[in-house]
């Protein structure tokens, strides 16, 4: 084979292998931030989930109408063992 057409084989399995490889997790710098005005529009319109991650005695003690309870260390190590609907935004806050 000439050298252009093993450079084009390199390139698309590079294409390949990057598509499969992991996905690398955001730093919190990099999340998203919304404002309350944005998560209360988009939940009133059914596009997001609002969950609050702090403990379950927070919740209890008091949280933002409609939201659910998951607390963080649930949240980011059984993200995919919830049943939240993965088609809507999910806004998630502590405070």
């Amino acid at each position: 084979m000439s050298k252009k057409i093993h450079l084009i084989v390199i390139i698309v399995l590079l294409v390949f292998l990057s598509a499969c490889a992991p996905k690398v997790l955001q730093t919190e710098d990099a999340v998203p931030r919304v404002t309350i005005e944005e998560a209360k529009s988009a939940f009133d319109n059914g596009k997001a989930i609002i969950v609050d991650v702090r403990s379950a005695e927070s919740y209890a003690a008091g949280h933002a109408a409609g939201a659910i309870s998951i607390p963080l260390a649930e949240f980011e190590n059984n993200i995919e063992d919830l049943s939240l609907d993965k088609d809507q935004w999910i806004i998630t806050y502590c405070t």
